[in-house]
Formats: structure tokens, sequence, C-alpha cells
């Protein structure tokens, strides 16, 4: 009997225990259930994100085997083919526009951002364009002979430093247009400087593509998104072929909803030009085509605008200001490279403008290198510090409070002066430098934090 109670009692224990311990295995699983995120679906890697060197090696393999289908397919029938499904499949799997509002922050019309539609692959060009970059001589022989001469050979080798997560892209492909869009939205800009050369013209290295603004219009009224224009030095460019661009421009896509136009201080909601190397044509020149009394005036004309030049060197600045230009921008991303790209001339650039009338536009950048086309430029190379570098260019920029900041750029890769993502990259011959630790997105979220910093300043400025 007595036997039989110990037993008894020893069973009544271990009953006890047992459901105790799977009470509280039940609890561990329901705690783990509400710290599991909602979007995560069946099989999701919960936790992923929080391990940035694994979602880039992710990542990259999802690139490399994009690669390798951009690759194949060589003829035209394939290329059009792949063409219709990718513009097919992207417009069955287009969310609704006022969802993508909700999703992204805001766009800042203040920040422009200059953007390049160059790139080009076989499966959408027959050949590649622009990733192809030839290393480019030195202009001192003695110099250019210490120095690797050729061009690179995409896909595994392109002429940038950094490898961007699309790959080897085509500039005419609506899937990375699209993607593009997006990026630039994240980040919280609202305006991109389209590189633009005439109808016909082109870069030494490139093919033209003024047949592709259009369709960059339209995704960028999706995406809430303005467009202007950087007009690219061209052979021959003075007061008169100007102002035949400039009314090209505003007939063809002057009405287009993406169209950008500034409010002016006098309440006139004008188109803006960027205008690149605008120094090597000699001041008088331009006052033809930008002062009231030119004999080639575009003053108080249909197609009157907001003219930015370029600013360099700090005799610029009186240039700029006789040949009836607007404003003056600084776009080199090197800190120190230029008299109009060190931060620390920012402050008397700013009160030059003031003084004159002129809108100042400094232009900032998450770092340069360019030693994958100029391999003799080593000194030219400005580290980004993860990220620190920008920030300083940014808090630099917002001392002065300029009216707009201008971003250089989005995708120049092959000055390494790029906010769009990119990823480790390494092949037999080539280690690709990378955002690590940080993940691909890292400089559009340091853009977005950036912008809403500007926002908030700004509002105190105009207190």
């Amino acid at each position: 009997i007595l036997n039989y109670d110990i037993m008894a009692r020893f069973r009544r224990r271990t009953c006890i225990i047992l459901l105790l311990f799977i009470l509280f295995i039940c609890s561990i699983m329901m705690a783990l259930k509400t710290l599991r995120p909602d979007r995560a679906g069946f099989g999701d890697p919960f936790g992923l994100g929080l391990l940035p060197e694994l979602q880039q090696r992710t990542v990259l393999l999802d690139s490399k085997q994009n690669s390798l289908n951009r690759v194949q397919g060589d003829t035209v029938t394939r290329v059009s083919n792949l063409h219709s499904i990718a513009v097919n499949t992207m417009k069955a799997s287009m969310p609704p526009v006022n969802k993508l509002e909700e999703e992204l922050p805001s766009p800042n019309y203040n920040f422009h951002i200059f953007y390049y539609t160059w790139y080009g692959n076989p499966q959408f060009d027959g050949k590649y364009i622009h990733w192809n970059h030839p290393l480019l001589p030195h202009w001192d022989p003695k110099i250019a002979n210490n120095y690797p001469k050729g061009r690179h050979n995409p896909p595994e080798d392109i002429g940038a430093n950094f490898y961007p997560e699309l790959g080897s892209y085509s500039s005419k492909d609506p899937t990375v247009i699209e993607a593009h869009m997006k990026q630039m939205r994240s980040a919280s800009t609202g305006v991109i400087v389209l590189s633009w050369y005439p109808p016909g013209m082109a870069d030494e290295n490139g093919e033209p593509t003024d047949d592709l603004v259009s369709v960059i219009l339209d995704y960028a009224h999706k995406y809430n998104l303005k467009v202007t224009f950087h007009i690219e030095p061209y052979k021959d460019r003075d007061d008169r072929s100007m102002y035949h661009n400039v009314k090209y421009i505003i007939d063809k896509y002057g009405g287009h909803p993406g169209f950008y136009r500034h409010k002016t201080s006098t309440g006139r909601f004008l188109p803006m030009f960027y205008v690149y190397d605008s120094y090597v044509t000699i001041p008088e020149i331009w006052a033809n085509l930008l002062t009231v009394s030119g004999s080639q005036s575009i003053r108080n004309t249909p197609y009157d605008a907001l003219f930015i030049a370029l600013l360099v060197e700090e005799r610029h600045k009186h240039d700029i200001h006789r040949s009836g230009f607007d404003g003056m921008y600084t776009y080199f991303a090197t800190n120190g490279f230029s008299y109009g790209s060190s931060h620390h001339n920012w402050a008397s650039l700013k009160a030059f403008c003031d003084s004159n009338n002129l809108m100042f536009i400094p232009s900032v950048g998450p770092g340069y290198i360019d030693t994958s086309i100029r391999p003799w430029n080593n000194h030219n190379t400005r580290n980004r510090v993860n990220g620190k570098y920008y920030e300083t260019a940014f808090s630099a920029a917002l001392l002065v409070r300029p009216e707009i900041i201008s971003i250089t750029s989005f995708n120049e890769w092959h000055e390494g002066t790029q906010i769009e993502k990119a990823v480790p990259k390494r092949t037999g011959q080539v280690v690709y430098l990378d955002y690590k630790p940080h993940k691909p997105n890292i400089y559009l979220e340091l853009t977005q934090k950036w912008s809403e910093k500007y926002r908030k300043e700004q509002e105190q400025w105009l207190m």
C-alpha cells in the first residue's frame, strides 16, 4: 500500500510538471508570434533585415543570375519579345498611385538630383553602352604611359568602382526606369535633373537619348516626381542653338504634368535649365540669349525660363552675373576639387548671389572615385566614410540656407557619385567597392533623412 501511494504521488507530480512545461512552450510561441512582422508570409526569413551582410549576399546572387539572363538572347526577335514581356509584366504589377503615396515619403521639390540615361546592354540596345567605358589617358604622355589602356568588358567588368544592384542595366528597360523612380522617391527627392543632348546628339561614348524623355516623364509623374533638364555641352553650342533647344524642350515636353516649373519670388512658374560647362561660352554670347536687350533674347517670351550656370572658378561668378543667368550650381562631389565644390566657399558664394538677385544651388555628393575610367586620378578620390562624407556636405549646404539643394548624383557610376543601390561584387580581376557595413539603400535613406531636416529648418528660415 505504501509503495502504491508513493507511485501515485510521483505520477501526479510528473503530470503537473509536464502540463506546466507545455503551457510554458505555448506562451513562448505566442510571444514570438506577436514579434513576427505582419508583412512576413509563410517561409519569410524572419530577422533577415537585421543581417545586412546576409541580405546583400542574397541580393548579389539574384544580381548575378539577372546578369546571366541578360547576356542570353542575342537575336533581335528575342530582344523584342523580352522587352514586351517586361513591359506587360510591369504594367500588370503596377500598384495604384494612391497606394504608392501611402508607402513612400513625400517628394521634396527643393531637392534636385542629377540623373543619367546613357547606359545600354545587349538585351535592349544590341550592345553595351557606357558600361564598357574606355580608360581615359592622362593628357601628359609621360604620365599616361604608366597606366593601363583599353576599355571595360561588361557585365563582370564595368566602367565603375561600385557595382549596381540592378547589374549592367539598360536605361531603356522599363523595369529599370520604374526601379529608379521608386528609389528617388523613397529618398524624398522631388526633381530629376535629366542629362540631355539635342536630338541626334550624344556624348562621345554614348548614343542619342532624347527619344527616352517622354518615358522618363511618364514614370516620374507616376511617382509624383518632376523632371527638369541638364543641358550638356555639345559641338558649337551657342546662343542660337540654345534658343532652339529651349524652344524644342518646352514645345515638346512643357505640357506634360511631370515637367518641372519653379515658382519665382514674383509668383511666376518658370521652367528651369541647368547648363553644364557654361563657362566654355563667353558671357557676351550668353548675354545675347539671357538679357532683355540681347539680340537673341529669350526673356519675356513664351520660352523664358530660369537658367542655372555651372560655377567652377571664383571669377566665374562675375561672368555668370554678366551673362544674364538666374543662378549658379557647383555640381562636383569632390570637396576641394574646384572653388565652387569647396564647402568653405559656399557662404561667400551665397552672399554674392543674394546681393545680385541670383539663386545659389550647392551640389552635395556621397563621395567621389573615378579610377575605373581615369586610373591616374587617385588624388581626387573622396572616401564615403560610411556616409559621413555625404552628411558633412548636407550640413554645409544647410548652413547657407539655399532655396534648392542639388545632389550629385543618382547614377553617375563612372565617377562613383551615385546614391543608387550598389552591392558587393568580386570577379577574377576586380573587387568592387560597396556600401558595407550598411545596406544597399543607405544613401537613399540618408537623403531622405536630410530632406526632412531641410524641410524643418526651412520652416524656421521663413519665420
